[in-house]
């Protein structure tokens, strides 16, 4: 079955259809779509929706929801996540499963409501306090919006990690036809028995304590080098990215969300003019794909980051590359959009 929808009602879709059973948020835009959405639809499916008093409040309620075991998600724009940071990071080392989306926003400060993609250091580098990781996913289409939504739910429970699924506004503001591709999931696939984050009494197992406060000599080194040994193990697994027709290019486009469906564009147009270009789009920005953007670099390859910012995966870009190539930069931020000519500008250039 196929539907036209926004790409932030996408996100509702999927999440029902994995098993989401509560949800937690508060009004910002270019988010509303998804609270809006859900303040609907979960009532009507006899599930959790409250719009909570603060971002805040909202976090820690999904905190909360996620240790009784079901399934919880809450949703912002930019601002917004900035203030669920601190509860991030608790669950992060508390090893919470939950999903979180960031529908962004121009920044900095309030900014605008237009789409940008300047929240990136702050989803992938840790936005809270502590050596922590955070999966963070980028759809670039209302379809993937919904399937990404969908997965991401094992995902955080495979795992024991919270998801976030970081996009512009742009791609949440977009109709676009979806196809209903995945099985509803009217329970969790995880035996309950199994799920060790879960505080569901213990009268048929040993006690279970879920933390984020170490005060014992030696107990947060010896914490955190697990949670060390967990991210190396997400690295290594769940690294996902796209490549188009960089096998003989002279330049590689390295994109996300939006910007990586305009540089596809460019790279059609410019292909036409004789450009010799590729794209490399990364599906996940942590882990992000430094493997495979380092076995194209070589001499006579340059790369060039194309993004909503002033340079933030950029730098990841060149730590993949590390030397071996010249890395290039093209960005706009606070709401604007990059053309596909001024891309093929900056090719010509």
């Amino acid at each position: 079955m196929k539907k036209l929808i926004k790409g932030n009602v996408a996100i509702c879709e999927g999440a029902i259809a994995a098993g989401l059973k509560s949800y937690f948020g508060y009004p910002i835009t270019p988010q509303n779509e998804i609270s809006t959405y859900l303040s609907k639809k979960m009532p009507e499916l006899k599930r959790v929706f409250l719009q909570a008093e603060s971002e805040i409040a909202a976090i820690n309620m999904v905190l909360g929801a996620s240790v009784t075991g079901v399934r919880s998600m809450t949703s912002s724009s930019s601002p917004g996540i900035s203030l669920k940071q601190e509860t991030i990071s608790y669950m992060a080392s508390m090893q919470l499963p939950a999903l979180i989306v960031n529908v962004q926003r121009g920044g900095p400060g309030l900014g605008n409501i237009l789409g940008s993609q300047s929240d990136y250091f702050q989803s992938v580098k840790g936005g809270g306090h502590g050596d922590y990781k955070i999966i963070v996913l980028a759809p670039n289409s209302s379809q993937e919006m919904y399937e990404t939504s969908y997965d991401a739910f094992d995902l955080a429970e495979k795992y024991k990690i919270p998801v976030m699924i970081l996009v512009d506004g742009i791609i949440g503001q977009t109709m676009e036809p979806v196809e209903f591709n995945r099985i509803t999931n009217k329970k969790n696939k995880i035996s309950c028995n199994n799920r060790e984050w879960v505080l569901n009494g213990c009268k048929f197992r040993t006690s279970r304590s879920i933390k984020s406060l170490f005060m014992q000599e030696g107990s947060l080194e010896k914490y955190n080098i697990e949670l060390q040994k967990k991210y190396e193990l997400i690295s290594k697994n769940e690294v996902k990215y796209e490549i188009y027709m960089v096998e003989d290019a002279d330049t590689i486009i390295v994109a996300y969300g939006i910007s990586s469906r305009i540089a596809k564009s460019a790279v059609k147009l410019a292909r036409k003019y004789g450009i010799k270009v590729g794209l490399l789009r990364p599906k996940t920005l942590w882990p992000f794909p430094y493997k495979i953007i380092n076995s194209f670099a070589k001499s006579g390859v340059d790369f060039l980051s194309v993004e909503l910012s002033h340079g933030q995966m950029l730098e990841d870009v060149k730590l993949a590359v590390n030397g071996i190539s010249n890395v290039r930069f093209l960005g706009k931020a606070g709401g604007g959009i990059i053309t596909e000519m001024e891309i093929i500008d900056k090719l010509r250039n």
